[in-house]
């Protein structure tokens, strides 16, 4: 039996920087109906419900015109709910689903035509494919093109990944900063490995859920010599996310405005905050 996470803030406030148009969170969930889409047996946490025309009204708040519908392991591989939510707003949201090795061609073509380009694995939560299978489900999704992203519940876990990650011939999409931790800092193992893999210029970066891996309160300031090496190595592969709804989270729940302004503070320069909303997401999600 899992404990049942907090659901998100439904009031979001207006954030303090308004992003500029087309602007893209790259980094939400969905979870309708439960009766209607069935939760995994085989899954780390039961999330709220938190429907599409819900994520929409949060982006609404916030004036952010896109967004990237990460599946959810809470759904194991079935992806219908994330294939639903990407189909009922098409101009806005494009899909990241969850495969394995033995996904048919048909139903990633499928997910292809939906909207969806890329598919996610995750030693973090039940219901994903572990890194065990990356180099099958790397080949099973190659001739789309689709990316590779990589959910690590441990920021060292990604200096043993990377020499795989460099072979495998995917773009690779890097979720949370590899989850370094503040306290950890830019010497540490996992960032390390993260600078290798953006100088190879096939792999990105998401900005996104960094109030789980500060020790602070926001505006969570110590994340910003990490924001800082990123931005110096490829600012051009970075993209940013709120992680709406947050699940995994019991005992307090942040505004997502708080991530808008978060981010307009580590990165105050405002052609760079173009790049990083609008341009760099435009190119890896295919808007």
């Amino acid at each position: 039996m899992t404990r049942p996470c907090l659901p998100p803030d439904p009031d979001t406030r207006a954030p303090r920087h308004a992003p500029p148009p087309r602007a893209c969170d790259s980094h939400v969930h969905v979870f309708p109906d439960h009766a209607r889409f069935p939760l995994s047996a085989n899954r780390s946490f039961t999330p709220p419900e938190a429907p599409v025309e819900n994520l929409l009204q949060m982006l609404d708040r916030l004036g952010v015109e896109r967004g990237v519908v990460v599946h959810s392991s809470a759904y194991g591989t079935d992806t219908r709910a994330s294939e639903a939510a990407v189909l009922a707003a098409p101009d806005r949201l494009r899909g990241v689903a969850v495969t394995d090795a033995a996904t048919t061609q048909d139903h990633l073509r499928r997910l292809d035509r939906a909207g969806f380009c890329g598919t996610r694995l995750s030693t973090v939560v039940k219901g994903t494919a572990s890194f065990d299978q990356l180099e099958a489900i790397a080949a099973n999704v190659r001739p789309l093109d689709w990316h590779v992203a990589v959910h690590v519940g441990q920021s060292h876990e990604l200096a043993a990944l990377a020499p795989r990650l460099l072979a495998i011939g995917n773009t690779v999409v890097i979720d949370h900063i590899a989850r370094v931790r503040a306290d950890e800092g830019t010497a540490s193992a996992g960032y390390q490995a993260l600078l290798r893999l953006l100088d190879s210029g096939r792999c990105w970066v998401k900005v996104s859920a960094l109030h789980r891996t500060s020790s602070q309160p926001f505006p969570w300031s110590d994340m910003q010599p990490l924001i800082d090496g990123i931005v110096a190595a490829r600012p051009d592969r970075i993209v940013w996310g709120t992680d709406w709804p947050h699940v995994n989270q019991y005992d307090d729940m942040q505004n997502d405005a708080d991530h808008l302004d978060a981010f307009a503070r580590w990165i105050p320069d405002e052609q760079l905050r173009h790049r990083i909303l609008v341009d760099n997401p435009a190119a890896l999600y295919r808007f």
